[in-house]
C-alpha cells in the first residue's frame, strides 16, 4: 500500500532570481535550521530575495535570507533573522559549487524552499547573470507566449 503524504508542498520561491540569471545547473540541499524558523519557513514566513550562497572552508552557507519570527513570544531574544544558514550537501556538490563560485561570471543562488516528504529542502542553482538585453527577451518571449494563450482561450 503506498504512503500518502499528507502534507502540502509550501514553495517560497526567489522570483527575481529566473528573471535575472541564467541558471545552469540546479540542486537540492538541506539546511541547517532551529525548530522554530523550521516553524517560519513551512508558514511562509520566509525570504530568499537577495539571499546567494558561499563556500568557505569546504561548507557551503546561506547567507542573507530572512526568516521572521514564527511567534515573537516564544522566539529566543538574540534571535537574528538574517544569521548565516550552513548547507548540508555532499563533498561532490560542495566543490561543484566552489567552482562555480570562482568561476568569473558565475554565482550561486538560492531558488526556493519546499517539503520534500517530511524534510525541508532549499533548491539552488548555478547560475550566470543575464545582460540587460537577454532581459528584454525574456519579457518579450513571456508577453508573446501570454498573446499566444489568450488567442486560443477566445477562438474555443
Amino acid at each position: 500500500m503506498a504512503k500518502i503524504n499528507k502534507s502540502k508542498p509550501i514553495k517560497i520561491q526567489n522570483k527575481k532570481a529566473c528573471f535575472d540569471y541564467a541558471l545552469l545547473k540546479k540542486f537540492e540541499a538541506g539546511v541547517q535550521l532551529f525548530g522554530h524558523e523550521v516553524k517560519a519557513v513551512r508558514s511562509g514566513k520566509a525570504s530568499l530575495m537577495g539571499a546567494h550562497i558561499v563556500v568557505r572552508d569546504d561548507e557551503a552557507y546561506l547567507v542573507n535570507s530572512s526568516i521572521s519570527h514564527y511567534q515573537e513570544a516564544n522566539t529566543p531574544k538574540e534571535y537574528d533573522p538574517y544569521r548565516t544558514r550552513k548547507l548540508l550537501l555532499h563533498k561532490k556538490e560542495i566543490l561543484e559549487l566552489a567552482d562555480a563560485e570562482n568561476t568569473k561570471g558565475l554565482t550561486v543562488v538560492p531558488l526556493a524552499w519546499y517539503n520534500n516528504n517530511r524534510k525541508l529542502k532549499l533548491e539552488i542553482a548555478i547560475a550566470k547573470g543575464k545582460k540587460e538585453y537577454d532581459k528584454r527577451e525574456s519579457i518579450k518571449e513571456r508577453d508573446s507566449k501570454r498573446k499566444i494563450n489568450r488567442s486560443l482561450k477566445t477562438e474555443y
